[in-house]
C-alpha cells in the first residue's frame, strides 16, 4: 500500500494521541490504597523509620498501616477511640485514646498511659494532633455531641507539661506549621474556619486571624498539612475534595476525591512526593458514596510538583 503524506501525518498523530488519552484515564482520579468502610479514617502519619504510612479509624477503634515498600497492610485493635498517632524521638509512638495520651510500641504491642486532658469533660475527646519542628506536641479536643463550645487547643512540651493555648472550640482540627515554624494553622471545623497564628520560638501563640472561611457547599475544613513551598492543603469533610491554598490565603487549586467525607491529608515516601488522603464512612453513608472510608493516593501529576515537609517526632 502506498503511504501518502496525509496518511503518514494521520498515523503519527494517532500514535501520539492514543497514549495521551490512556495516560489521562489513568491519572484522572486518586486511587484506593485500602478497602472502604473505615468509620472515621483520620490522622495519616508518614514514618520514614519504617517506610510506612499509619492512619487511624477513630470510631472503629483501629490503627492501620500501609508499608510502601511492598504495599502490605496491617491493623491493630485499640481499647477505645484512637484519636491520632505521632512519632516519638526515643522510639515508638504517642497516641491519643479518648482523652488520654499514651506511649505505644507495636513489636511487642504495648500501650502505656501518660496523662489525661480535660478529664472533667466527659463529653469531649482528643481530636487530631501534630508535632512541630521543636518536638512539641499540639492537639485539640472536640465536643462529641457536637453542640457546645467546650473544647480547646493544647501544646504539650517535652517535659509533658500541658498548656492550653486557645479556646473555646466546638471541634478543633488539623494543626500544621509553616516551613520556618513561625506560623501555625488550625481549624474550627464547625464554623468552616481555618485560622492562622503567629508562633514564637517558645511555642506561644499570638495574632490569631481567619486564614480562610469555607464557602457554602464545599464541606467543612478538617485535617491539613503544609508543603515545602508553604502551601496549605486542607481536607473538605462532606466536600469530596482537598484544596491547596497559598500562604496569603488564596485558593490555588483543588483535587476531587471519590468519597464525600474527606478527613485528612499528608505527604509520604522517601521524596515526600506522594500524597495520601483519609476518608470516613460515618452514618448515614449515601448510596452514591461506595468508597467512603477508603485511604486514597493522589496521582503525582495532580500534585503539580509540590512535596511535603519532613515528619517531626515528639521530643518527650
Amino acid at each position: 500500500m502506498k503511504i501518502t503524506r496525509r496518511l503518514a501525518l494521520m498515523s503519527a498523530a494517532a500514535a501520539f494521541a492514543l497514549p495521551s488519552v490512556a495516560n489521562a484515564n489513568r491519572v484522572v482520579a486518586p486511587s484506593p490504597r485500602s478497602g472502604p468502610g473505615a468509620i472515621l479514617g483520620e490522622g495519616p502519619l508518614w514514618s520514614p523509620r519504617d517506610n510506612t504510612l499509619y492512619w487511624v479509624d477513630i470510631r472503629g477503634k483501629k490503627l492501620h498501616a500501609l508499608r510502601l515498600a511492598d504495599n502490605s497492610a496491617q491493623s491493630w485493635d485499640m481499647p477505645d477511640l484512637i484519636d491520632w498517632i505521632v512519632l516519638r524521638q526515643s522510639g515508638g509512638f504517642l497516641v491519643g485514646i479518648l482523652r488520654t495520651v499514651h506511649t505505644l510500641t507495636l513489636e511487642p504491642f504495648k500501650l502505656t498511659p501518660l496523662f489525661e486532658i480535660e478529664a472533667d469533660k466527659t463529653d469531649n475527646r482528643l481530636n487530631d494532633a501534630k508535632v512541630d519542628a521543636k518536638g512539641r506536641l499540639w492537639t485539640g479536643t472536640m465536643h462529641m455531641p457536637f453542640n457546645q463550645k467546650t473544647a480547646a487547643l493544647y501544646r504539650i512540651d517535652a517535659d509533658l507539661n500541658v498548656h492550653q493555648t486557645d479556646a473555646p472550640y466546638l471541634c478543633t482540627n488539623g494543626p500544621a506549621f509553616s516551613r520556618d515554624g513561625t506560623r501555625m494553622y488550625h481549624n474550627e471545623t464547625s464554623e468552616g474556619l481555618v485560622y492562622v497564628f503567629d508562633m514564637a520560638a517558645d511555642g506561644s501563640l499570638s495574632g490569631k486571624q481567619v486564614f480562610t472561611k469555607f464557602a457554602e457547599g464545599v464541606g467543612s475544613p478538617d485535617g491539613l498539612t503544609v508543603d515545602a513551598d508553604d502551601g496549605i492543603w486542607v481536607a473538605h469533610y462532606n466536600g469530596s475534595r482537598i484544596s491547596r491554598y497559598t500562604p496569603d490565603g488564596k485558593l490555588d487549586f483543588d483535587i476531587r476525591i471519590p468519597a464525600k467525607q474527606v478527613t485528612s491529608v499528608t505527604f509520604a515516601g522517601a521524596g515526600l512526593d506522594r500524597l495520601f488522603v483519609t476518608t470516613a464512612a460515618q452514618p448515614p453513608v449515601d448510596a452514591d458514596d461506595p468508597q467512603a472510608g477508603t485511604l486514597f493516593e493522589v496521582p503525582t501529576l495532580l500534585l503539580r510538583g509540590h512535596r511535603g515537609l519532613p515528619t517531626n517526632a515528639f521530643a518527650g
